[in-house]
């Protein structure tokens, strides 16, 4: 009650910001008619003399974000981070906005002369919102596209980059040519980034030079160069999956020519709810093939039809619990379909391991069965009873193509070519399929969406649907969200739910109510959840003599010609979730008189977002419409989450399954299971952020260590450092500090110190009564560093440095990918600790501490190992090399390896250190033993990477 009063009286949230706005806006439009009477010269000039204006105002800030960037540079927590990266970003924000009513008015004027596109109110409110760093919710239709033109252009003019991502290499193509003219005009680069090549925008190209709207898509505006040129684009059109991998791909070049990206500084994500929710679940991750055997997939496919499975609900599993009712007596395994989850009941254990001939499943050498077992159970197992199932199902979660097992995105409805699910699900749905199965992969890089868009300096966003997951944007990426108002009212009517018992009753009620509208003229779109449903619904409109489309992931490729009819007069469309997004169905003539386009949804989505999106297809910019869903009590959403009530009301108010239910109750029960149903998936999607959150500081570390690499040509004071290091940990370990010389393990520390630099000490050349450790690491010191200079001297220093970059750089990929290949097997197993009463996340970051120290430590020891065993053609030899060696990196290809054994400088020990060679000079402050590891663990260096 008091929060409706509050907002009687100040408006609500929305409202406020937009009254915010509306002084900022009228400025603008105050300037259009001076800016009108410009010269095209003249508005041409006004780039330059906006950029001048930014560079004058950055001296006011010059010193505040010096500070800031020196502040977060050296920033250890999350927390801390966000809050300097929230004042950089105000901070620039003021130095841009002391010109933003100027460039927006010139970007409207600019948009009418080359486009003939004029900004309503609504778009400069939306390129303002964009500029904060916030989300725009604007409803379909209302021209995204064009507002983003007005914040890129001003934040363009910064020289650093903006980045506009789109949902498909379509749309990224499509903009670039749509916009280009007005970027163009201003004297902005344009870059488009596609899967396999890309482009700068050249309106010379055209045999006129000039730009025309009906050859918006042919491709004659775009001019092919290298990735690099585009990225260098003052604005750079591109899919959220090529910006991620090429992220990942600059983070394995071997050198630094090889790498696209400039510093990530402003991104606009079109599609923001799809790109930053939907695909969140899903990181990006560059494979290689791993070395398992795919036949355990083939034996597990053979043994799944002999068990015997049980589908259950988790609230059956609680009330049976409360009764004492066994579920799982008499079955092998049972399927927890709302969690999607599957484990094997001790008779079923019993039977695998009979089946298979182990003698325990779960041992550390048997359990790789297990897990097979399971996935294949996912993709294969049905209830014994009622043979619902499996949790994966052919043409909803994946379709058969050219011997292929391909996802279907579950929020699109399209394929999606090249993705694989991990952990040998897809193998195991490969073996259902009866297809070649693909050999598992090993993770070489990886990055969730979530981290590498909040790597940006700045963020923002536009979607149709972002208001119902405001909360996860803010909690997640910082994000506000506005919901920006229509240019025109709308007018669509959107009519309740009505629901029956049965799908087969449901869907001859939605037969009957398409043939009755298509009489009467009007286009229908037709909302399906799965390519299954699309071709069911189909049928059924076949044998009724009604004509209609489908559009799903199978005949993707007619998708604008679908598009382009779907809104014809009597025309009847079925699409699954494929033209809920970024399409917009224009009317037919009169259509409009007859109450325009009607969308029937025969499903709801898991997230009300996707219902949202389909009902947007109607009504657009002012036409009328209308929508209606038409729901069946075995629909997934209502048998897992919402049926029960229903179902109840149903039965003893003795409806028969031909008589549908429609009231608003029912629609606020079913919006109420949404709810619930997008809350459950927010803490999945802030659970998986929780572990991946452990594994990108790591990954920052590494990153920023091999990118140091790359940028200095001279890596010899890093490599005598870690010499040193190398030296005095040996040292400690064998040496300690009060022990008497007859008690030093001198073998012990021959034998670790010989694995690594080809020096050996002899016990009998020890004058143990005289010498002290201080003159033992000094001789050791100076035979070490003799062995690296003689070596230098050998093949030049100019190959020295060469040798040295690209040892560290094979050394901390190699390392690097056997430390992701640690934590993928970690996280298979993981959750199993909850069982021991431990919590999952705090074993998650404890192992994964202890395997990042580890790597730690064995990246100075392998490199510098390495670097005394490599010997390049050039090099004197004593010996042909016992064994040779291959690497990942091509240029190894010249070099060899040889033995340190017979190949080592035996320092002369007495007690008198022998004349040395210059002392080395450190660069920096040597890093004290118990001062804090510089690789960010929190643990002292000792402890660290300084062991």
């Amino acid at each position: 009650m008091l929060g409706f009063v509050l907002r009687k009286i100040f408006g609500t949230k929305y409202e406020r910001d937009i009254k915010q706005l509306k002084p900022l806006i009228e400025r603008i439009n105050a300037l259009e008619p001076d800016i009108s009477k410009l010269s095209d010269e003249e508005l041409r000039a006004k780039t330059e003399e906006f950029r001048s204006r930014i560079k004058e105002k950055e001296k006011e800030f010059e010193e505040e974000i010096r500070e800031l960037r020196k502040e977060l540079s050296s920033a250890v927590s999350p927390k801390e981070r966000e809050k300097i990266k929230s004042r950089l970003k105000e901070t620039r924000n003021k130095i841009l906005e002391s010109i933003l009513s100027e460039a927006f008015a010139v970007v409207r004027e600019v948009g009418k002369r080359t486009i003939n596109m004029r900004h309503f109110d609504v778009q400069l409110i939306g390129g303002v919102v964009l500029h904060q760093g916030k989300i725009a919710e604007m409803a379909t239709g209302e021209g995204k596209t064009l507002v983003a033109t007005l914040n890129a252009y001003l934040n363009g003019l910064t020289g650093e980059g903006v980045h506009i991502i789109t949902v498909n290499d379509y749309l990224a193509r499509r903009d670039t040519e749509w916009m280009g003219p007005i970027y163009h005009f201003l004297g902005l680069s344009m870059g488009c980034i596609q899967h396999d090549k890309s482009f700068l925008f050249d309106l010379s190209l055209s045999e006129t030079g000039k730009w025309e709207s009906d050859k918006v898509g042919s491709g004659i505006y775009l001019r092919p160069v290298s990735r690099q040129e585009a990225y260098l684009a003052d604005v750079t059109y591109g899919t959220n999956n090529e910006f991620g991998f090429d992220y990942l791909r600059d983070n394995m070049a071997i050198r630094l020519e090889d790498r696209v990206q400039r510093k990530l500084n402003y991104a606009i994500v079109d599609e923001v709810d799809s790109i930053l929710i939907d695909e969140a679940r899903t990181p990006l991750i560059i494979s290689g093939p791993a070395e398992e055997s795919t036949d355990k997939y083939f034996i597990v496919n053979k043994l799944i039809p002999g068990l015997k499975g049980r589908f259950i609900l988790e609230e059956k599993e609680k009330e049976a619990k409360k009764e004492g009712i066994d579920l799982e007596k008499g079955y092998d395994y049972i399927v927890d379909e709302k969690a999607g989850t599957v484990k094997l009941t001790e008779e079923g254990v019993k039977k695998c391991e009979k089946i298979l001939g182990v003698s325990n499943l779960y041992d550390d050498m048997q359990s790789e069965w297990e897990h097979h077992i399971r996935q294949a159970l996912r993709a294969k197992g049905r209830d014994f009873k009622t043979g619902a199932g499996p949790l994966f199902k052919r043409d909803r979660h994946y379709v058969v193509k050219d011997g292929q097992v391909i996802i279907v995105d579950d929020f699109t409805g399209r394929l999606m070519p090249g993705r694989r699910w991990s952990e040998g699900l897809h193998q195991a749905i490969e073996a259902k399929e009866n297809v070649k199965i693909a050999r598992e992969n090993q993770t070489l890089a990886t990055v969730t969406f979530q981290n590498y868009f909040r790597m940006y300096d700045k963020l923002a966003g536009m979607t149709g649907t972002a208001a119902t997951e405001a909360e996860e944007f803010n909690e997640i990426y910082k994000l506000d969200v506005v919901v920006i108002p229509p240019n025109k009212s709308l007018i669509r009517y959107q009519w309740s739910d009505v629901i029956y018992k049965t799908e087969e009753e449901k869907f001859k009620a939605a037969v009957e109510e398409i043939i009755k509208l298509h009489k009467e003229g009007r286009p229908v779109l037709v909302g399906t959840v799965s390519i299954e449903k699309s071709e069911y619904l189909s049928n059924l409109l076949r044998r009724k003599g009604i004509p209609h489309e489908v559009l799903n992931a199978k005949n993707h490729e007619r998708e604008a010609h679908i598009v382009a009819q779907a809104g014809q007069r009597s025309s009847v469309t079925i699409s699954t979730n494929m033209a809920g997004r970024g399409t917009d169905i224009v009317l037919g003539e009169a259509v409009a008189q007859m109450g325009g386009l009607h969308v029937l949804g025969t499903e709801r989505h898991e997230a009300r977002r996707v219902d949202n999106q389909l009902r947007g297809r109607a009504g657009r910019q002012g036409d009328p419409g209308s929508s209606r869903f038409y729901l069946a009590l075995q629909d997934d959403l209502m048998r897992l989450f919402g049926s029960d009530r229903i179902s109840f009301i149903m039965d003893k108010l003795r409806i028969p399954s031909d008589q549908p239910i429609e009231h608003a109750l029912v629609t606020r029960a079913i919006t109420t299971a949404q709810k619930r149903v997008e809350q459950r998936n927010f803490e999945i999607r802030k659970h998986l952020l929780e572990y991946d959150d452990v594994m990108e500081k790591q990954r920052d570390y590494i990153y920023r260590r091999r990118r140091e690499i790359l940028e200095k040509e001279d890596q010899s004071q890093t490599i005598k450092e870690w010499m040193e290091g190398i030296l005095d940990s040996a040292l400690d370990t064998h040496i300690p500090e009060k022990a008497h010389p007859e008690d030093w393990d001198i073998e012990g520390l021959n034998r670790e110190l010989g694995r690594i630099f080809p020096i050996a000490l002899r016990k009998e050349d020890i004058d143990l009564s005289r010498i002290t450790k201080e003159d033992l690491q000094k001789t050791l010191w100076n035979a070490t560093l003799k062995s690296y200079q003689e070596k230098e001297k050998k093949i030049s220093p100019e190959s020295m440095r060469a040798l040295e970059r690209d040892i560290m750089l094979h050394i901390v990929d190699s390392r690097w990918k056997d430390h992701l290949y640690n934590l993928d097997h970690l996280k298979e197993g993981i959750g199993l600790r909850a069982y021991g009463q431990r919590d999952p996340l705090i074993e998650y970051k404890h192992e994964t501490f202890n395997y990042f120290t580890t790597l730690c430590e064995a990246i100075p020891q392998e490199t510098i190992g390495l670097l005394f065993k490599v010997r390049l053609p050039g090099e004197a030899r004593e010996r042909e090399a016992s064994a040779k060696r291959h690497f990942v990196h091509q240029r190894y290809s010249t070099y060899d390896m040889a033995e340190a054994k017979g190949e080592v400088e035996q320092p002369d020990i007495k007690g008198e250190p022998e004349a040395k060679p210059p002392p080395f000079k450190r660069s920096g402050k040597k890093i004290g033993r118990n001062e804090p590891c510089p690789c960010g663990s929190g643990k002292k260096y000792k402890y660290c990477c300084g062991k």
